[in-house]
């Protein structure tokens, strides 16, 4: 077992609503320079730039997790991570083909840049990226769960797109195996207030929309690495992440 320093859920310059200097390389980069070692790319309601970053991530020694932060037809921001690029694009694929297909109007929302594996700029998304994707939250488990990811609601300390402040609660009987927090500070008032994600893992991630934003090496998760490749960590984290909890 060795310690990882992880941020689960960062967004590139193809989120509208992210600052347009986060590209792939410039993540790696920054994850760096904080002494992160996985890092999950999870852009609005899609997985394009997850290729960019993988090539990115690589270069700097990093492990990367192809990812996408879907928000619900019930406007509840969740978490999905791959354990391979081709899981995720196919997951893109999936909720590309069924999701709204509203022109971006940039100068309202913010430029969505797609990005080479060199780091540069190859076009952007014609359509607005913000918009519920129209897969509803058991559908999102269940499409996620089925090409070998995992899937988590997202920021449930948070009013906007958390799980909690839509609902009201935590289900009694949750699908999910995980939970993120913004502030790891918070897992016991949670945990107290919401008994059902007391036997839950939880991961503390940035939701990062700016380069100082991206996480410090504080949170980390115990992983088994051996025989290491990176392969192999990102898929222990991913069944660590799928795991049903017991008692």
């Amino acid at each position: 077992m060795s310690r990882y320093f992880c941020d689960l859920h960062i967004h590139s310059c193809l989120s509208p609503c992210a600052d347009d200097d986060m590209t792939p390389g410039n993540i790696a980069g920054m994850a760096t320079i904080n002494g992160l070692q996985i890092v999950a790319l999870t852009d609005h309601n899609t997985s394009k730039n997850c290729p960019a970053f993988f090539k990115q991530a690589q270069a700097f020694g990093l492990i990367p997790v192809p990812g996408m932060e879907l928000t619900t037809t019930e406007d509840i921001h969740v978490v999905c991570l791959f354990a391979t690029l081709e899981d995720a694009m196919a997951f893109d694929a999936f909720v590309d083909e069924g999701r709204p297909h509203i022109k971006n109007e940039t100068e309202f929302f913010g430029h969505q840049y797609l990005i080479n594996e060199d780091d540069s700029i190859r076009g952007e998304e014609d359509y607005l990226l913000l918009h519920t994707s129209g897969i509803s939250i058991e559908e999102a488990y269940a499409e996620v769960y089925r090409r070998g990811g995992a899937c988590f609601p997202a920021h449930v300390d948070r009013p906007s797109g958390g799980m909690i402040e839509v609902l009201g609660d935590v289900p009694p009987e949750p699908p999910f195996t995980a939970y993120e927090l913004r502030d790891g500070a918070l897992r016991d008032d949670y945990t107290a207030r919401y008994p059902t994600l007391a036997p839950l893992m939880h991961v503390v991630s940035s939701d990062a929309h700016r380069l100082t934003d991206i996480a410090e090496a504080v949170f980390s998760i115990e992983i088994a690495d051996e025989p290491y490749s990176s392969k192999a960590v990102r898929a222990e984290l991913i069944r660590m992440l799928r795991e049903v909890p017991h008692g």
